[in-house]
């Protein structure tokens, strides 16, 4: 089997119709924030009970593709052995892996981040396939102000971007390729508009640069948005029509399909946009969603550490990524909410 087919192979299997990817790669930090809001602790066996909980979601894969994995989990077993990639691929779900090292203030231009972890990529790549891995992510951040992002820090972020997917590629492994213009802040729509379209201008000149496989990669970004301090909130309709307009005139055709970030939306806002982009005129790319906190804030308030407490948390689960599946497809309804 060639690498080429690998990454075909693998990308089809992400991009089913009515299907998403659920991000559960929280970094150690970023999990613990979640565990303390339910008051529970960030130990290694709380961590191994809760994420062998979602996966373990009986008929999760018939909503979800494919599920991106923190480096701890991709080495985790449930209590009975069977290590977690394996418990997913059982589902149907391809695993995936978060393989950036985090972010940093980036120099010389104060207010931006660049992300890391190209070091020692390729061996690690080598090192989460044996383990079960067939796709990846790397997330860039944009903070947005009036003079934010600078040029230096669109440059520098697509830079890396371009390199881990090549990487990867390279490696046999499908990348994700994630470029997050933050939630935060009071800025305009149009403003986070002008920069979403300068971001991804600039990731797709440098993927051009490096040589990545549209073809075989897939884009998470987010959606176009007004900050959330900012005094007017975008409806789903000027959501849909803002996004989709910024991707069209970025995102080439043979890019497969585009799962969509949260950034801070909360699960129903997430859902109902997500469909409002799908009720619109067919798009060349798949369009649906890689959801963290939207699909599982409510499993979190129904799970909080109890070891009991395994159907209403699943429950919770498998209904967002039903509705999160259905508005993928642009047939969710909102009284689906108040179905079980």
């Amino acid at each position: 089997m060639t690498q080429s087919h690998d990454l075909s192979s693998t990308i089809e299997a992400l991009v089913r119709p009515g299907k998403g990817i659920l991000a559960a790669d929280e970094s150690g930090p970023t999990i613990a924030k979640r565990f303390t809001a339910i008051g529970v602790e960030s130990t290694p066996e709380n961590r191994r009970a809760y994420r062998s909980l979602l996966l373990s979601t009986p008929g999760l894969g018939e909503f979800v593709s494919g599920v991106i994995l923190y480096e701890e989990t991709l080495g985790q077993c449930k209590e009975d052995g069977e290590p977690l990639p394996a418990l997913a691929a059982r589902q149907g779900i391809v695993p995936g892996i978060k393989v950036d090292t985090g972010k940093g203030p980036l120099a010389l231009a104060p207010g931006d981040e660049i992300t890391q972890g190209l070091d020692g990529l390729p061996a690690r790549l080598r090192a989460y396939v044996k383990l079960g891995a067939r796709f990846a992510k790397w997330r860039a951040v944009y903070n947005v102000s009036d003079s934010l992002p600078s040029r230096g820090a669109v440059e520098a972020n697509a830079e890396s971007l371009a390199r881990y997917a090549a990487i990867c590629q390279t490696e046999g492994v499908v990348p994700i390729v994630e470029p997050e213009v933050l939630i935060d802040g009071d800025h305009s729509q149009a403003r986070c508009a002008a920069v979403t379209q300068e971001v991804l201008l600039e990731v797709f000149r440098a993927l051009h640069r490096h040589r990545v496989a549209l073809e075989h990669m897939l884009l998470k970004p987010s959606m176009v948005v007004p900050g959330k301090a900012h005094v007017r909130q975008a409806g789903p309709g000027d959501v849909a029509d803002e996004t989709l307009r910024v991707l069209r005139r970025t995102v080439p055709a043979a890019v497969p399909g585009i799962v969509f970030l949260s950034g801070g939306q909360s699960p129903v806002e997430a859902t109902v946009n997500l469909d409002a982009i799908n009720r619109l005129a067919p798009q060349p790319w798949r369009l649906s969603f890689s959801y963290g906190r939207a699909l599982q804030d409510p499993v979190l308030q129904a799970w909080r550490g109890q070891p009991d407490q395994v159907q209403a948390p699943q429950a919770a689960l498998l209904k967002r990524a039903r509705l999160n599946a259905l508005a993928s497809l642009g047939r969710y309804d909102a009284e689906q909410e108040d179905s079980p």
